[in-house]
């Protein structure tokens, strides 16, 4: 994203996934979905970094 005041668009919504979206609000991030009327709230929250990832921790189910 750009600082040039443009919106990321969702394609989808995160609760019912239709593709009915429209902006909401005078928040940037902020969506409407027609189809099943929920609003919410996207953010860019920042870029994982590969030395914060870590590999998951064996389960120890083979006793």
């Amino acid at each position: 994203m750009t600082d040039s005041g443009q919106r990321a668009v969702p394609y989808y919504c995160p609760f019912c996934a239709s593709e009915d979206l429209w902006p909401a609000g005078e928040t940037h991030g902020q969506w409407e979905c027609r189809s099943c009327a929920r609003a919410f709230a996207l953010r860019f929250v920042g870029l994982a970094s590969a030395a914060t990832t870590t590999p998951a921790a064996p389960t120890g189910g083979d006793r």
